[in-house]
């Protein structure tokens, strides 16, 4: 069982992302202290089922690829919510990811 600490950890740091920005879950991991890229993306694949809400579309890969959209209602609804944001998507890939990445760690 994963650390549930770690998660709350995780889901407390994705919370202050921006609208209209995203992250990775590297940055996530880096911001913690921990190499675990992996484990933040765990900790995201279960961010659905937490309250307060966790703005788990806005964490992707390191490339800016929306990996978890298949964690989400519907296979687009990731690409959805970053869209209401103004953000663009094109493939399953962000654009302009340099411009828009948040990187947490300059905000703790």
């Amino acid at each position: 069982m994963a650390d549930s600490t770690f998660f709350e950890q995780v889901y407390a740091i994705c919370r202050l992302i921006p609208e209209g920005r995203v992250t990775t879950y590297g940055a996530v991991a880096n911001a913690l202290g921990s190499k675990g890229a992996r484990m933040v993306g765990f900790a995201m694949n279960n961010a659905h089922a937490v309250s307060p809400k966790v703005p788990a579309h806005r964490v992707v890969n390191r490339k800016g690829i929306l990996t978890g959209k298949n964690h989400f209602a519907t296979p687009n609804r990731m690409q959805e919510l970053l869209k209401e944001e103004g953000i663009k998507v094109v493939e399953d890939q962000i654009q302009d990811f340099d411009q828009l990445f948040w990187n947490p760690i300059d905000e703790i």
